[in-house]
């Protein structure tokens, strides 16, 4: 007979979350200066109370700031009683608002950007090294397969990071092993209420209609686990593939300026299409280092290059505002000059 609720938070056992609590909290102990990303649900308030018990919470500045995306009415007044949450543990709270109009499409998208910005802004503003975010194993699995249904490459698979960045402000993941079960259970015996986001049950989004299909899922053999297996083996061959070709820019790299990054095609005419997709987007990186590389232009592109350096012909195109020309035994990156006006 299944357990309820409160079995399942009874059979977590209070001296493994102890030892749990500080191996995970040791990611954050490089940093003097932290920000936690706290949204007043169960696991990020778990993340808030977690660090308050934290053995080097005494040698660390830890803040606490709450993003109102302004989406729904009562999102205020939850963002202020977790700033009453945030004082009443001791930490200095930040509320941080999105302000600019509403998308009508990606908007659980468009909404995490803006978050990060605000978040990284906030850190810059208060000199916070680096921000902790409460994601937990049940949201590395979800995003592994809400990957994995829209064709991620390797990277992709691989799920979130614990050492991510954003900007230059590391973000940190903590909580990345524990279930979310666990984090409540946290809430639970601290006496600590958390808020509950509705749109976590709107099926309007694709991330919880795939919630919904964990249990049909998992009954087929992609459990939590398994997707948490997956992603661990892709992060171990995307580690590998990155190690290759960091290698191989550094052999063919000829020139690494602010206008121009110049490879040699003699060197990369060998290499395998991903090593030279990883290369060609490293390039253009340093050039325009705040866009974001759709894979499927990324793939077309090294395509054509590929073939060209197999033909010894030539070949120009641009992506991501980068003109990249293969020619004469030579790959030459250059921001693209700028679209002419239809306008006269």
């Amino acid at each position: 007979m299944p357990r309820t609720e409160a079995e399942d938070l009874a059979a977590i056992d209070d001296d493994s979350l102890e030892g749990r609590r500080e191996n995970a909290l040791e990611l954050l102990a490089p940093y003097p200066s932290l920000l936690l990303a706290v949204s007043g649900g169960p696991d990020s308030v778990a993340l808030m109370l977690l660090c308050a018990q934290w053995s080097l919470r005494a040698a660390r500045h830890i803040a606490v700031a709450t993003v109102d995306h302004r989406l729904r009415k009562e999102a205020r007044a939850e963002a202020e009683e977790v700033g009453r949450w945030a004082r009443a543990l001791g930490y200095a709270h930040h509320l941080l608002t999105w302000e600019e109009e509403k998308p009508s499409t990606r908007l659980q998208e468009r909404a995490r950007r803006a978050r990060y910005a605000l978040l990284t802004a906030c850190a810059r503003r208060i000199g916070a090294s680096a921000i902790a975010l409460a994601h937990h194993s049940e949201d590395q699995a979800e995003t592994i397969l809400f990957r994995l249904t829209r064709g991620s490459g390797v990277a992709g698979l691989a799920g979130m990071a614990r050492i991510a960045r954003h900007e230059d402000i590391p973000l940190l993941r903590p909580l990345l092993d524990f279930r979310k079960e666990e984090l409540e259970a946290v809430c639970a015996r601290a006496g600590q209420p958390f808020f509950r986001d509705p749109s976590n049950e709107d099926e309007s989004f694709a991330r919880v209609r795939l919630r919904g299909l964990a249990p049909m899922l998992a009954a087929q053999g992609l459990s939590r686990d398994a997707l948490q297996r997956l992603g661990s083996r892709a992060a171990r061959a995307d580690a590998a593939l990155a190690h290759c070709a960091a290698e191989m820019l550094a052999r063919a790299l000829r020139r690494d300026e602010a206008s121009c990054v110049e490879l040699d095609a003699a060197t990369l005419c060998e290499a395998p299409l991903e090593i030279l997709q990883r290369v060609l987007a490293s390039a253009i990186q340093r050039l325009a280092p705040a866009h974001v590389l759709r894979l499927e232009r990324l793939e077309r592109a090294s395509a054509r290059v590929a073939a060209a350096l197999a033909a010894r012909a030539s070949v120009r195109m641009t992506l991501a505002d980068i003109s990249i020309d293969a020619n004469g035994g030579r790959i030459r990156l250059r921001p693209a000059p700028p679209r002419r006006s239809s306008l006269t």
